[in-house]
């Protein structure tokens, strides 16, 4: 992966895929406590996108990945990860994308989009994102950063807690990073998924208990839609279902 330093020094890892003559990329952000190569690469959605003709950027977010990990939380507050996206905007002199994030991902997309601060976007894609999360029915920010900072992964009682910092363990990432953000987390207003301009598909798997309705999010959005395909929260990202729409999302 590339290095690009982000609008605060932060040094942030990226990957472009795909020739430049393919013309419109399509910029990828991962969900929480992922990474490009999990969420992007390992599924195929990388893959399947450049060979259907596309060019492709998918980046870790601050706290993930390869990219740098801050221990302190106000190194994610304050927009910090919208903020990150327009900076590598910058960097790669790119006018516009069809932007695709996945829960973490797709709240930061939610932010640019209808906070009216990233113009350069065409159109989204919202995955594992719904109403549970965006009505503050998501487990507490405090629960999943305790579990997270547990020296046992066994003492942590919370199911939701104990799924993140599992799933954290098996990609190998920086917890005290991840706890940090959890601690930033401040949720995203219904009334901006009403600013939203672009055409907005919203994915979620069938037993995505954590996001919630993708339906009622789409109706929120105008001209959004939605779409089911197999999975929970951690796994519908993975299926050949989620990356099928991802194909055809892009292709419009």
């Amino acid at each position: 992966m590339e290095r690009f330093s982000s609008f605060d020094g932060l040094s942030l890892a990226y990957a472009v895929a795909g020739s430049e003559a393919a013309g419109r990329a399509v910029l990828l952000h991962h969900g929480f406590a992922s990474s490009a190569r999990v969420n992007w690469e390992r599924p195929g959605v990388v893959a399947a996108l450049v060979e259907a003709g596309r060019r492709v950027v998918a980046f870790d977010a601050r706290g993930h990945g390869s990219s740098e990990a801050p221990h302190d939380p106000a190194a994610y507050a304050a927009g910090a990860m919208a903020r990150d996206v327009s900076a590598l905007l910058d960097h790669l002199g790119l006018e516009q994308v069809d932007m695709a994030g996945y829960s973490m991902g797709a709240f930061v997309t939610v932010e640019l989009a209808g906070g009216a601060t990233e113009p350069r976007l065409r159109s989204l894609l919202l995955g594992g994102i719904g109403t549970a999360q965006l009505l503050g029915e998501r487990p507490p920010s405090e629960t999943i950063a305790a579990a997270l900072e547990a020296e046992d992964a066994t003492s942590v009682s919370d199911p939701s807690g104990r799924a993140f910092r599992y799933f954290a363990d098996a990609t190998g990432q920086d917890r005290l990073a991840l706890a940090a953000v959890q601690r930033a987390w401040r949720g995203v207003d219904l009334e901006v998924l009403g600013r939203i301009t672009q055409p907005a598909l919203v994915v979620n798997g069938h037993a995505d208990t954590l996001a919630g309705d993708p339906f009622a999010v789409a109706s929120l959005i105008p001209g959004g839609r939605a779409l089911s395909v197999p999975g929970d929260h951690l796994s519908a990202v993975m299926k050949p279902e989620f990356r099928q729409a991802m194909l055809d999302w892009a292709s419009r």
